[in-house]
């Protein structure tokens, strides 16, 4: 039991990212996947200060330690591929991408620009819904392409599920960067049809991976203490507040406005609700959650290790609402931190 597998307990963008660079380094893992397609954004900082945002690749692809893996659930945009290899300075070695993961090419993302969808459920028009589809379909009329028949891949080819297998079988640590959040699942999350193309719970993203539940140790939920849903009619936000009351309850002097990483706009943002929350800890049974995001109800703890009473309170307050353990805290972008203490008595 080697695998750790990162998931998102609300709408996405809770700070998956960086919690899977985090737990990458502090569980020594060997390898890092990253599952899914273009249509989410993962943010970290590396020890160089420097922000990275991607797209395709897994956040841990920043150390020179760690195999980045794209298994055949991955859905990969070439160009953004490319641009974080070189964004990143990924050596060809460290990384591998499995014969069965699908191409998105620009017909699929057309498809999905020429539709409704961005009206309708505030899709990101990235092609991977569409990817999805030509998938299931399985009509030799249009015709999947595999990464195993894209010439600029064939280095990076390579079988993941034996490599993964090997490695856990030499006792390495295996994380699973997963991608979006569980109230996006069109299988588990109540909002049908306000969600993403692909299950997003940690049996969603093992088998994407082609591990088994056996292999798993590790369920770490990311929440947020101010959870999100992308911009425009993208479904039901319990609790909808704007980011001016946000900022004012943060007492931030600067705006705490988010832009979504993928199309660059506003994310619409809410206080805490927790029963979003409980039904993602039904259905995944984490044994580790991460409250992110906990400096926007106190600022004063912005990239600090040190949480104020206040944000001691609101962590009790959380870990009443959904009768489980706060055990990591991030307080910024390059802050996170086991708690322990008063807030989880």
């Amino acid at each position: 039991m080697s695998v750790s597998i990162i998931i998102g307990g609300q709408f996405g963008s809770e700070g998956k990212g960086k919690v899977s660079h985090f737990f990458s380094n502090k569980l020594k893992a060997a390898a890092v996947v990253r599952v899914g397609g273009s249509n989410s954004g993962h943010t970290v900082i590396g020890n160089n200060g420097k922000e990275y945002i991607f797209r395709i690749l897994p956040t841990a692809s920043i150390e020179s330690d760690k195999l980045s893996v794209l298994p055949s659930g991955s859905y990969i945009d070439l160009d953004i591929l490319f641009s974080e290899l070189a964004i990143a300075r990924v050596p060809d070695d460290n990384l591998k991408i499995d014969p069965f993961a699908v191409i998105i090419d620009e017909s699929m993302k057309l498809t999905e620009q020429n539709s409704r969808l961005r009206d309708t459920i505030g899709s990101t028009q990235s092609g991977t819904g569409e990817a999805v589809i030509w998938r299931l379909r399985r009509d030799n009329q249009k015709v999947v392409t595999f990464a195993k028949d894209e010439p600029l891949l064939q280095k990076f080819i390579c079988n993941t599920k034996s490599l993964l297998r090997e490695l856990l079988k030499a006792g390495k640590h295996v994380v699973i960067e997963g991608t979006q959040g569980f109230g996006l699942s069109p299988i588990n999350s109540p909002f049908y049809p306000y969600c993403t193309s692909r299950d997003t719970t940690a049996a969603g993203f093992l088998m994407e991976t082609g591990l088994s539940p056996f292999d798993v140790e590790n369920i770490i939920m990311v929440i947020r203490a101010f959870p999100i849903r992308v911009a425009g009619n993208s479904g039901p936000l319990e609790n909808e507040t704007d980011w001016e009351t946000v900022t004012r309850i943060s007492g931030s002097k600067e705006s705490l406005i988010e832009y979504t990483s993928a199309t660059n706009r506003i994310r619409r943002v809410a206080e805490f609700d927790a029963e979003i929350v409980k039904k993602a800890i039904e259905v995944n049974k984490p044994n580790i959650i991460v409250l992110n995001h906990l400096d926007y109800m106190d600022y004063t703890i912005h990239d600090s290790k040190i949480l104020s009473d206040s944000a001691h309170n609101f962590i009790l307050l959380i870990k009443t609402a959904i009768n489980k353990n706060i055990d990591f805290i991030g307080t910024g972008k390059a802050t996170l931190f086991q708690v322990g203490g008063r807030e989880n008595e």
